[in-house]
């Protein structure tokens, strides 16, 4: 069943934690992990925050701020959006093109 919650082993800043999701997300879900820990590391070898709980808390003020100044007006920058989508039609296209040459 595709929306059956289902328990992963995820590590952070190297503290492994279990978290429970929908397996069809998954890939969402580690996602967001590498992108958690990738932001509490940063943070961390700045060397001006001490503490796991203070880099924690300092990475989901950025987080939170990233995702903030990405509205324009209640809704979401549509520059950004129009670039993701753009990469992604970039990635669709080499794919087909590797498929013709198949055939």
């Amino acid at each position: 069943m595709a929306g059956e919650h289902r328990a992963f082993d995820v590590t952070i800043l190297g503290k492994s934690f279990r978290v429970a999701c929908a397996e069809d997300e998954k890939d969402e879900l580690l996602q967001a992990v590498a992108y958690v820990d990738r932001k509490m590391r940063e943070i961390r070898d700045s060397g001006k925050v001490v503490g796991t709980d203070r880099v924690a808390v300092m990475a989901a003020l950025n987080i939170a701020h990233e995702l903030l100044t990405m509205r324009v007006g209640g809704a979401f920058d549509l520059g950004e959006v129009k670039r993701r989508i753009g990469r992604m039609q970039e990635v669709i296209d080499r794919t087909l093109a590797e498929q013709d040459e198949l055939f």
